[in-house]
């Protein structure tokens, strides 16, 4: 029985994996956890595993840096040890590995009809392949092709400094730079929250009246649903002017940042586009200003403009690739 992870800052969900008869991978039980209403993993641990139940080996995918086989996570208060678990499962099958790490092993073992191409021009090659993933925080990491296949390789790129490439872009630095104090990391920018930065920064700048159906910044602590996901769904669906901006420059800074992110690790191989926003704003991705974006890097335009952008559609992309670690 592997117990497989997808720890974030907004849900965490858990897996039991066996292999059938014919050797496949199959989920015996899985449920999902509100991860903000747990002091501890451990509490979440404990629900989920039942008394009589034997785990021969874990991996968990895990939305912060891991270091030492442990990780303080990046947006919730847990500490997650491996040699803990080990003892704590009597197995020393245990793997903690980065969300995106996960992520990327999920997609290398995902049928087809999961992964939607978004580049009609893409030349199929083999390589490197570099990951990004927009949800609760921006993940990146990269399959390093060794030559027979591809090797996860963790980065905590989506805390370096965002770089903008445009007038309107310019004024949103200097906007997110007041309200952090100096530092702004692309995770500002390319995350749930980045919608609300964008759309306030869209009316601070007068670029259209407010939308009623939107909360105010200021009413947000007092309101139930989710503000950032009313910002997209109304600019997805072309409800409001403001929010339709709103989502046309998140999905131009998501596609030049995966751009910079192929180049640094020059992904011949591809790009894969996981996390949670990804599907849901398919159709600004899908748009061939996200390409135009994604290619927009001067001299090496060509060479990203042959270049393949998978869009996972599958959301238990990174427990799929948990299960897989210790599949074998």
């Amino acid at each position: 029985m592997i117990l497989a992870g997808d720890i974030g800052g907004t849900k965490t969900v858990l897996a039991l994996f066996a292999k059938n008869n014919q050797g496949t991978l199959q989920c015996e039980f899985e449920q999902t956890f509100a991860s903000n209403d747990y002091p501890q993993f451990d509490d979440i641990l404990t629900i989920f595993i039942k008394s009589d139940t034997t785990i021969d080996a874990a991996c968990l995918g895990i939305a912060g840096p891991i270091v030492d086989q442990r990780c303080q996570t990046t947006n919730l208060p847990w500490i997650i040890d491996a040699r803990e678990l080990s003892a704590k499962f009597g197995t020393k099958k245990v793997k903690l590995l980065n969300d995106l790490e996960a992520m990327a092993i999920g997609m290398l073992n995902s049928p087809a009809e999961d992964l939607l191409e978004l580049n009609p021009q893409a030349q199929i090659k083999t390589g490197n392949i570099a990951v990004i993933a927009a949800g609760t925080g921006l993940g990146q990491a990269v399959l390093y092709w060794d030559g027979q296949q591809h090797q996860p390789i963790a980065t905590e790129g989506g805390h370096c400094d965002f770089a903008p490439q445009t007038l309107q872009q310019d004024r949103f630095l200097c906007y997110l730079r007041k309200k952090f104090n100096g530092h702004v990391s692309w995770e500002r920018v390319l995350s749930g929250d980045g919608f609300g930065y964008l759309y306030d920064f869209l009316l601070d700048i007068g670029f259209g009246p407010a939308c009623l159906a939107v909360p105010t910044a200021n009413d947000v602590s007092s309101y139930a649903g989710d503000r950032n996901a009313i910002i997209s769904r109304l600019g997805i669906n072309h409800e409001d002017p403001l929010c339709v901006e709103a989502v046309r420059l998140f999905a131009e800074l998501y596609a030049a940042e995966a751009g910079n992110l192929a180049l640094k690790c020059l992904s011949t191989g591809g790009v894969y586009i996981g996390g949670g926003i990804g599907p849901k704003i398919r159709s600004a991705l899908e748009n061939e200003k996200f390409l135009s974006a994604f290619t927009n890097k001067g001299r090496f335009k060509n060479l990203l403009s042959q270049m393949s952008i998978k869009l996972s559609l599958n959301p238990n992309t990174p427990l799929i690739g948990a299960a897989n670690y210790f599949s074998d």
